[in-house]
């Protein structure tokens, strides 16, 4: 959640970030209301306290023949304390409501708009310039039979899958070769849970307007995760956690499930949106005064891969309406997908500085032994959707694929999927 203090000192940055994002910005104005309130009342709970505390010494040592006068007087100083107390409480609820509502401040220089009012920062690597009309990864997919898309939905329904065979060892290679850069990059690997309380997946945001994407379990009260930043985030909360020798860094390779409500016909062909994948999260705790030059790290890590891959790819500054609750800013890097003509998003960083934190209570401490909230990052680093962009761009006029040099290790050194035998 939003900072306080933020909201006491400077009210107009948190609208101008709800301008930008296209969001309410009245409930700004609530929040300050609703936060007066309740440090009105808490003084009020407080003064009483302090008066009945002041009090309480009294009746201890008066006189006898006053004492009953005086007990009557703490009675009813204590119902009035209760009272308070409680406003006091009542109060603080009612911020939380509000307060919780508003997304995350955007930093300075991030596009305003939607979905589309993005900004190219560049582009990279050479598009293919093909000899022959070009298969999708869908019949690529059938052709080298690594991709069975029928009886995913035999099994599963609509946008569900199997990899099969070098299509299953290829994704394997991908996270590998993801997991294998992010631990000399200083992360430490987690295989996550994909089950998690609801307080942590409201911690860190995803309870908001796009509630309706996540999978519950309600019989356990538990979310099934669309991404391991979920459980990421959550890792140290209500912790004060030690940053002193630099951030904390986590790569987290879990499976991944995503309703994709309100995404009927939309990619419907393939596996570009799927409800189930696998994928490789970054995920960084640090100072916060350090989170924008991490956030340049991550996405260096994640260029590194995708030139790793060979594939051409472009980089953008994500605009303030298609950030997500919890990033303040997001960069997406996209590569091309030949025979869509364009890019499409294979991974993104986001900065949250300090709004998931706040919300699940991680703190850590200062040079001076205090103790301030931390700030978050996270990042893809690989995930199932990558197999679209290599498989495309790397097909060849035979119908095989070349496979990128970086995956060939994890391949026992093969260097071409083949179509499979007629």
């Amino acid at each position: 959640m939003i900072d306080l203090n933020l909201l006491r000192e400077n009210p107009e940055a948190i609208k101008a970030s709800q301008r930008a994002r296209g969001r309410d910005e009245k409930l700004v104005d609530q929040a300050a209301q609703a936060d007066a309130k309740r440090r009105k009342a808490l003084a009020e709970f407080e003064s009483l306290r302090a008066e009945q505390n002041a009090h309480s010494k009294l009746v201890s040592t008066a006189p006898k023949e006053e004492k009953a006068t005086l007990v009557a007087a703490a009675q009813e100083l204590a119902g009035k304390v209760k009272t308070a107390n409680e406003a006091a409480n009542a109060a603080a609820e009612e911020l939380d409501v509000i307060i919780w509502k508003i997304e995350n401040v955007v930093l300075d220089g991030v596009p305003s708009g939607g979905e589309n009012d993005f900004v190219v920062i560049k582009e990279v690597g050479t598009k293919p310039n093909f000899s022959f009309e070009p298969k999708d990864h869908v019949a690529l997919g059938e052709s080298l039979d690594v991709i069975d898309i029928e009886r995913g939905a035999k099994i599963s329904g609509s946008r569900f899958y199997f990899l099969k065979g070098m299509g299953a060892r290829l994704e394997l290679a991908l996270m590998n070769l993801a997991l294998d850069k992010a631990t000399k990059a200083g992360f430490t690997a987690l295989i996550t849970p994909t089950l998690v309380r609801p307080e942590v997946m409201a911690g860190t945001g995803f309870l908001g307007e796009h509630a309706d994407e996540i999978y519950f379990l309600p019989a356990d009260e538990l979310y099934l995760t669309g991404t391991s930043e979920v459980a990421l985030a959550g890792y140290h909360r209500d912790e004060i956690i030690e940053l002193e020798d630099g951030p904390l860094r986590y790569a987290g390779w879990s499976t991944c499930y995503r309703r994709e409500a309100g995404s009927h016909g939309k990619d419907t062909r393939g596996i570009l949106r799927v409800h189930q994948f696998n994928k490789l999260e970054m995920f960084s705790y640090i100072a916060p005064e350090q989170a924008e030059a991490e956030h340049q790290k991550l996405l260096g890590f994640q260029e590194e891969m995708l030139q790793a891959c060979e594939l051409p790819y472009r980089v953008i500054d994500t605009a303030a309406g298609d950030l997500g609750s919890s990033a303040a800013r997001k960069y997406d890097a996209e590569a091309w997908v030949p025979t869509q003509g364009n890019y499409r998003e294979l991974t993104s960083t986001s900065n949250c500085t300090t709004y998931q934190a706040r919300r699940l209570n991680v703190r850590y401490r200062t040079a001076d032994g205090k103790t301030a909230t931390a700030a978050t990052l996270n990042g893809t680093l690989a995930t199932t959707r990558w197999l679209v962009a290599i498989l495309e761009n790397h097909q060849q006029a035979d119908g095989s694929v070349k496979i990128p040099a970086a995956l060939r290790p994890y391949l026992g050194g093969e260097e071409f999927i083949s179509p499979k035998s007629k």
